[in-house]
């Protein structure tokens, strides 16, 4: 027999998922409290290395159903969100997005609809870099100075070279200055 379980996710302690418990039982799937899984973790991070979500999987089973309110509790990325979903479709788990129209995405719908946010994420992500590309080089063009800025000046540099040819240690100079041991390596070495 079918189980349904509800997947809930959110990115900070301040945050709570009761919305997204309402909002399935609005839509009318009925969820076994002991069936309701809730993490605090960023979405950025793949789902299938969430420690909640990974007890999930190991209890899911063919036949049962997994219930996510939008795909963004899943994942930000398409790629793993796709890839979170195809795993689940190969043990026999069916998973609805109620953002989707309760949607099954492991159904040949729900497929299609998943190539269709993942070209959209794609698209999306090849504008970023074309943007950037573009900002890059125009400021480059207009002559102005790319990167995070020198955390020593010339002058700065010039006296770390000093104390360490006296004898000073990295790690003095480095707290004295209130920098890193490996940004004192580097101007040492002039780079």
């Amino acid at each position: 027999m079918a189980r349904t379980f509800l997947y809930t996710r959110v990115s900070t302690i301040g945050q709570t998922t009761e919305n997204q418990v309402a909002e399935v039982k609005a839509a009318g799937f009925a969820v076994q409290s002991s069936r309701i899984i809730t993490e605090t973790i960023s979405g950025s991070a793949p789902a299938m290395q969430r420690p909640a979500f990974r007890r999930l999987v190991d209890r899911l089973e063919a036949d049962d159903v997994l219930v996510v309110t939008k795909l963004d509790r899943l994942g930000r990325n398409a790629m793993d969100v796709r890839m979170t979903v195809e795993a689940l479709a190969a043990i026999g788990v069916r998973v609805h997005c109620l953002a989707l129209g309760g949607v099954d995405l492991t159904s040949s719908a729900g497929r299609m609809t998943m190539q269709v946010i993942a070209a959209v994420a794609e698209f999306e992500r090849d504008l970023l870099v074309e943007r950037t590309q573009a900002g890059l080089s125009r400021a480059r063009a207009e002559g102005k100075a790319l990167g995070r800025p020198a955390a020593l000046s010339d002058a700065e540099k010039q006296q770390v070279v000093t104390r360490l040819e006296a004898g000073e240690s990295v790690s003095a100079v480095a707290r004295e200055f209130g920098i890193s041991r490996q940004t004192i390596n580097r101007a040492r070495t002039g780079h």
